[in-house]
């Protein structure tokens, strides 16, 4: 082979590794850039390579977090919580284009948009696929899956959660809050005082992984505790992950974040599956989530070992999370607003009687509580904002076309807050707003919407409705001095200094 025969097999592949680069990484990015502006939509101008939004983002929101508190009439959240989605609507509006590395994502606030792009069955907006940092918390799971895996997962999943299902679950639940009330005596004895100051964020996390455990796994706290450690670790490491761009084979190197996260999912995995080998070698409760996943009522659904490992991630971590966080706000709020405490203790008194155990039938009479939950649910949702991609090319709203693979950025907390959909009083804790149905799906969705709304949603509610009853039958309770209010954005809201509260008995 001559020479220049060798020079050009070697510098061929160099000039298409070139040109992929360029096309994918410029060409591409500035052809979106000004495909959107001449729409009229704006945004943040892309960098080559690494867009805008993670160094940048990365920066807002360890500015937010290292702010000053914002006060208690909840209108510093959204700048705390979303500081990058705040601080770029200033600037070029509601509606906007940025960059996480190349990859374009859409910023949307308008309710009409979100409904169209979460009730849509077109298929034309789906979820954007799990990187593999959240891919080793929650696996292949029903959070993550698209197409006809999921509608077999979410067939399983849904008759789990469904309301009669999840109404069997209420003696549990009772016995779980029962136990932690009952501790909460014991040091209200032991120290001699008619009142007691502890981190009810810490109280709260431990009680619903209890209630996930029995619930959704015939176990208890004490054999998932593991379980919740390595997560808790897992999502710090995950978001360290989601923070920066991915550049793709990363993952394979031998780095210490990788090393750790290989090490975490090692051990999850290998908990999980002890839990699911205890089942299967003793008498399963048909009730729980557990049972249902191993043995589903219709023959074709089935779930091989790996899949029903990685649903029990999921429900390990999301039946924790969500609603132990929605209490933490739900009691500070409370807390705050004594008048509103009056209102549910005066409710669940008359409905549940003077020993406050709330009954699976009567849940439903808790009108009250239920405003409470959702006025919290609003101003501090659990997730601060929801994504999905355009699977296809899709105009939305009858006017913007949006080229398929442009990931879309839905603000809830943003919407949530907006004075423009919830008059001016957006920013203050107002729970008689939910005394008639919302009539815009679009400007409240806490849990999602369509077809992928939360499948444990009827649980979080049943379960935070028994709590907050059983809780508010028994103790009055008042935020401590020593609280710093401080909401920021983890893969849930939640305190960023825990939450301080001072209780005592009735």
């Amino acid at each position: 082979m001559t020479q220049p025969t060798m020079n050009f097999f070697f510098i061929l592949p160099l000039l298409l590794t070139i040109f992929t680069i360029l096309f994918k990484y410029i060409w591409i990015p500035f052809r979106i850039q000004l495909h959107f502006r001449r729409q009229g939509i704006g945004g943040p101008g892309y960098r080559p390579i690494f867009g805008n939004a993670a160094g940048t983002r990365r920066k807002m929101i360890a500015e937010a977090e290292s702010s000053l508190p914002v006060s208690f009439t909840h209108d510093g959240v959204v700048q705390r919580v979303m500081p990058h989605y705040y601080n770029w609507s200033k600037v070029y509006g509601d509606t906007f284009f940025y960059w996480f590395g190349s990859q374009t994502r859409l910023a949307v606030s308008d309710p009409d948009m979100i409904k169209e792009i979460l009730v849509s069955k077109s298929g034309s907006f789906g979820k954007i696929r799990f990187g593999q940092a959240l891919k080793g918390l929650f696996g292949d799971g029903l959070v993550g899956l698209e197409g006809e895996k999921w509608v077999v997962h979410r067939r399983i999943t849904a008759q789990a959660f469904n309301m009669e299902r999840v109404k069997e679950w209420v003696p549990e639940i009772l016995d779980s809050v029962g136990d932690m009330m009952s501790k909460w005596d014991v040091n209200i004895e032991a120290g001699n005082k008619s009142e007691f100051e502890f981190d009810v964020h810490k109280e709260l996390h431990v009680l619903s992984a209890d209630i996930i455990s029995r619930t959704a796994f015939g176990s208890n706290f004490s054999e998932g505790k593991r379980i919740f450690e390595l997560q808790e670790r897992q999502v710090g490491l995950a978001l360290q992950a989601l923070r920066n761009v991915y550049i793709p084979g990363s993952r394979f190197l031998p780095t210490k974040l990788n090393r750790t996260m290989r090490k975490l999912e090692k051990e999850t995995t290998e908990l999980v599956t002890k839990v699911i080998e205890k089942n299967k070698n003793t008498k399963l409760n048909s009730n729980t989530l557990l049972a249902t996943l191993m043995s589903p009522s219709k023959k074709d659904d089935t779930l091989d070992l790996k899949e029903i490992i990685d649903e029990c991630k999921t429900f390990y971590f999301a039946g924790k999370e969500t609603t132990a966080n929605l209490l933490t706000f739900v009691f500070l709020l409370l807390g705050l607003h004594q008048e509103w405490q009056d209102k549910a203790r005066e409710e669940v008194d008359r409905v549940c009687g003077q020993n406050a155990v709330p009954r699976a039938d009567k849940l439903a009479d808790l009108k009250i509580v239920t405003m409470i939950l959702n006025e919290t649910l609003r101003l501090y949702p659990p997730a601060v904002m929801m994504m999905r991609q355009a699977s296809v090319n899709v105009k939305l709203a009858g006017r913007i076309d949006v080229p398929a693979g442009t990931q879309i950025f839905m603000a809830m907390t943003a919407v949530h807050h907006d004075v423009r959909i919830w008059g001016e009083d957006a920013n203050e804790f107002n729970p008689m707003r939910f005394l008639e149905p919302r009539n815009h799906l679009g400007a409240f969705f806490p849990f999602g919407l369509g077809p992928r709304v939360c499948v444990g949603q009827n649980l979080a509610i049943v379960e935070a409705k028994i709590v907050l009853a059983m809780i508010v039958g028994r103790y009055s309770f008042t935020v401590s001095p020593s609280y710093v209010h401080a909401p920021m954005p983890s893969l849930t809201m939640q305190p960023q200094y825990a939450a301080q509260m001072i209780f005592s008995r009735r």
